[in-house]
């Protein structure tokens, strides 16, 4: 008789090569560490899967990716984040993406301080956006709408240096708050 862990890696192993049969996208490092129920681990991010009506022209290749942490007053919570720190990477942001990972994220990196605005055009994901300034300190969370281009955007309450997007929700469920404090990578700082 197997034990959980055994069946848990048995599961994951066959929705794989399920995944892979059926022409699915599959991580290329699928998380193993906490097969046996415990939180799962900051991982690999899977490689961006883009709508079909994605325009000639936009970027389909994966970002580099880097761990970010925010320490909030429950413990730390880890994250993957691609790195968006070019005008084009930023203005393409996660645009016509179909899904984002569970721990993934887009880190948007500005040269200095100063008010953002983000919309959500051809933004297909429910998302929720941080603004962080240039201490690291969360200055702002809001929840945004998939495709709502409409004035006025979701501009910062405070100015930033950058914008964490994750999932919607995320954030919330993670107990991460304004004032809490992000352990930016060393390549943006």
């Amino acid at each position: 008789m197997r034990g959980p862990r055994e069946q848990t890696l048995a599961a994951l192993l066959f929705a794989l090569l399920v995944l892979a049969g059926c022409g699915g996208t599959v991580p290329a490092e699928p998380d193993l560490t906490e097969a046996t129920g415990g939180e799962r681990a900051a991982g690999a991010c899977e490689r961006p899967r883009f709508s079909e009506q994605t325009p000639e022209g936009v970027s389909r290749e994966p970002l580099p990716v880097e761990p970010v942490t925010v320490r909030t007053s429950d413990g730390p919570v880890e994250l993957r984040a691609e790195i968006a720190d070019t005008d084009a990477t930023r203005a393409q942001g996660l645009m016509f993406r179909e899904s984002l990972g569970e721990r993934c994220g887009m880190l948007f990196v500005y040269p200095s301080e100063r008010e953002l605005s983000f919309w959500m055009r051809n933004t297909l994901i429910p998302l929720s956006i941080a603004y962080i300034d240039s201490e690291g300190r969360i200055v702002d969370l809001q929840d945004m709408e998939p495709l709502d281009d409409e004035p006025p955007n979701y501009a910062s309450a405070e100015p930033a240096q950058y914008a964490l997007e994750v999932n919607e929700g995320f954030f919330r469920e993670n107990g991460v708050r304004v004032g809490d404090r992000v352990e930016l990578p060393d390549s943006v700082r």
